[in-house]
């Protein structure tokens, strides 16, 4: 079955970066749209970025645009996630998702890995 596994996340300062990956298996990764979002405490899910399936097409949250950057590398079945310029309000849980903005499935999240924004 799909399975998607977050890692990088962890603690760093406001204006730090951070390097979320995605290691997918379970499916043929090459093929899919693929989506990051983020959950914080007591707050909605929310979409964060999503790449389509050669990584040509690339779109954001105006909240997080401009500071981050969603990659791809299908040779090695993984999904980036570069954070840059990083904000207390950026503080939430990371998950991977297959598919894009309008077709990621929510239900398929792993784990995720929790990024913290704090001085």
């Amino acid at each position: 079955e799909v399975q998607l596994v977050e890692s990088g996340g962890g603690l760093v300062q406001p204006g730090g970066s951070l390097r979320l990956s995605c290691a997918a298996s379970g499916f043929t990764f090459s093929l899919y749209s693929m989506s990051w979002v983020r959950q914080a405490p007591g707050k909605g899910r929310e979409w964060v970025s999503g790449i389509d399936s050669g990584g040509g097409s690339i779109s954001y949250a105006d909240s997080v645009k401009g500071r981050f950057t969603i990659s791809r590398d299908n040779a090695k079945n993984t999904l980036y996630l570069q954070m840059s310029s990083l904000k207390p309000e950026d503080t939430a849980v990371y998950h991977c998702a297959k598919g894009g903005r309008w077709t990621y499935d929510p239900d398929s999240w792993g784990q995720g890995t929790q990024v913290t924004v704090s001085s």
